[in-house]
Formats: structure tokens, sequence, C-alpha cells
């Protein structure tokens, strides 16, 4: 049975802590190396990934394209409109034809619903890039990049501050998976479904709502922010009111403890969900979070094929 990396709640804890530790390693074992350079094992030697893209994409494509090569394997990008997926082939025959084809399939997709179609008829595993519920390659990068800066994930306090998108979600999903503290400050109309939060809360993660952002930011270890407005958006001008009250700026960060974290999965908006003297500032670890998403995704690619 294929091994699919569709979403951090439905994977042990113990092998996403093994992902993990898998990333740190690679990372430090390429201390040196040209980026072009594969990696002295090249475990995924004659593997190819198919990369599909419904959205556009930035450190996704680039993350996933170089950790193939790195690992010694190849890749074919598409979006929807380079395949027939885009004119009418169901996701479902879409999987069989790949699955004769290449060796791994990773999505980016518009639809959750879709990514699981994928993954139910494939027999080759299936990564999720992003959909519209979660995105657990990029929690995967985030939790690396703590761990780098020393932070010890368990009884960390990482509050998230801003609209409860899919990147929220797959927070909330690894929280009892690592034993952090999650606050979610988010304005009504933009909290996780609560769904999400009663699932992590059975599996014993420490997850609450906060609503005021002052107080959820109060000594927090890690304070998080995405964009206010996605790909696809049509409400944008509303959104940016209902959320303003909810930027991170110097003066919610000076809430937090002194040595507290700046998070963001970019692409950030300076002046919309943080203004530029904090994401620009020294608290800030976006583009060592950013390089991460390579590591994180190699440690998955190599989980995924057993390899």
């Amino acid at each position: 049975m294929a091994r699919h990396f569709l979403s951090l709640a439905d994977i042990p804890a113990s092998e996403l802590r093994a992902v993990l530790d898998e990333a740190h390693r690679r990372k430090k074992a390429r201390v040196g190396f040209a980026k072009g350079r594969p990696d002295q094992d090249t475990p995924l030697k004659d593997h190819v990934l198919a990369m599909l893209f419904e959205k556009s994409s930035t450190r996704t494509r680039f993350s996933f394209d170089i950790a193939m090569k790195q690992l010694g394997g190849s890749n074919i990008t598409a979006t929807s409109s380079d395949m027939q997926l885009g004119r009418g082939e169901t996701i479902e025959d879409t999987a069989k034809v790949l699955s004769r084809f290449v060796d791994g399939i990773m999505l980016r997709a518009n639809s959750h619903d879709d990514l699981i179609a994928l993954a139910q008829n494939s027999k080759i595993p299936v990564i999720n890039g992003l959909t519209d519920y979660n995105h657990p390659c990029q929690i995967m990068a985030d939790l690396q990049t703590l761990e780098e800066k020393g932070r010890t994930l368990k009884d960390l306090r990482l509050t998230w501050v801003g609209d409860g998108n899919n990147v929220a979600i797959s927070f909330i999903n690894a929280a009892s998976k690592f034993g952090y503290e999650l606050r979610l400050s988010c304005p009504d109309g933009y909290k996780p479904s609560g769904q999400d939060m009663e699932r992590a809360r059975a599996s014993g993660g420490n997850v609450k709502l906060v609503d005021d952002p002052v107080t959820a930011c109060a000594q927090s270890d890690v304070v998080i922010a995405d964009t206010w407005v996605s790909m696809g958006d049509t409400d944008a001008e509303q959104k940016m009111k209902d959320l303003e009250a909810h930027q991170v700026n110097d003066a919610l960060m000076s809430k937090a403890d002194k040595d507290a974290l700046f998070l963001h999965c970019l692409p950030a908006h300076r002046g919309e969900e943080v203004s530029a003297s904090v994401i620009d500032g020294p608290a800030s670890v976006v583009f060592d979070e950013a390089e991460n998403r390579l590591h994180a995704q190699k440690a998955i690619l190599k989980w995924c094929f057993e390899a």
C-alpha cells in the first residue's frame, strides 16, 4: 500500500518525529555542497516524481524540484492546463495513468477532495503540496526551523494571528504530535473549524481560541502570521477590513517573550498581515523557514518512498 503524505493528523507522532530528524540530518550533511550536487547516498536514484500544479507556486515548486535532484531522482512538472485533467479527464483516471508512469505524485490542488480522490486511486505515494484545507509540508519546515533556533517543541507556546486558514489547520493537526501549545487569535468568520479543534483536543492537543490577539501573544515563544488574501479570493477588500486588528506589528510582538520568533510561510504583504519592521526585523526567521522547505521535503519524500 502506498505511503501518502496528505495530513499531519493521519501520521503517527513517532513517524513525523523521524521525518523531522531526517530533515535535520540531511541538511547538515550538505554543508559546503553546491546546490546542484546530489547527496552522497542518492536514495531516490532512478525515481521520478510528477509535480502537478493547479495553483501557481514559488517555494513548493522549486523546493520539490531541487529535492528530487539532490536525492538522485528526477521530476516532471505540469499544470492543469498542460494535462487532460484541465480539459475534463477525471482525477481518478489521472491517478491510475500516472501510477504506471512515475513513482510518486505531488499535487498542489484547489480542492482537498481532489487530493483525496487522487490518493485513493493511486498505487504510488501522493504528497499534499497545498490544498484549500491544509498545508502539511509547510509545517514540517516551520518546526524544523524552530528546532534549528534551539527551541524544544514540547510545551513551546505558539500563537497564530489572523485568518484560521489551511496553514493554521496543519498547525492544529500537528499540536498533539509534537506537544506544543497552540493559541489561535482569529476574528469571527475566520476561526478554524470546530471539528479540527475538537479532533486535536481529543488526541491530546493543547489548542485554544483566544479572541484578543494581545492576550494570545502574551509570553508566546513564537508568533505566526499568513497572508490575508489568497489566490482566487474574491472578497479581498472585506477581508482586509475584518482582519486589520490582527496585524502582527511591533506593539503585538512586544507582548510575546523577549526572545520570541516570527514565522510566515510567504509570500508576505508588508503593511497588511505583518509590518515591515517585524518581518524584516531580528525576530523574523522567515527565510530560514523558506529554505527548510527543501530539507523537510527531502525527508518527506524519503518517508513516502521508504528509501
